[in-house]
C-alpha cells in the first residue's frame, strides 16, 4: 500500500487543497485526490513541485507500507 502524507503536511502548515493548488499550479483535482490518498497515479512533474513547496524528499511525501 501506499500512503500520502500530503494531508499532514497540509495540516502541520495550515494549508487547505486550494492553498497548494494555487501555490503549485497543480489542478485542485488532482491536490484532492491526493489528499485523500485516491490517486491511481502521480507524475514526476506533480511531485517535484509538492516537494519544492513543503521543502522535503519525496519519501516523506509518500510511503511505501507492505500489507
Amino acid at each position: 500500500m501506499i500512503k500520502v502524507h500530503l494531508a499532514r503536511m497540509m495540516g502541520e502548515r495550515k494549508l487547505n487543497i486550494t492553498d497548494v493548488a494555487r501555490a503549485t499550479n497543480l489542478n485542485r483535482n488532482t491536490v484532492t485526490l491526493l489528499y485523500r490518498e485516491t490517486a491511481r497515479r502521480v507524475d514526476f512533474e506533480t511531485l517535484e513541485v509538492l516537494c519544492k513547496l513543503f521543502e522535503c524528499e519525496v519519501g516523506d511525501l509518500i510511503e511505501y507500507i507492505e500489507e
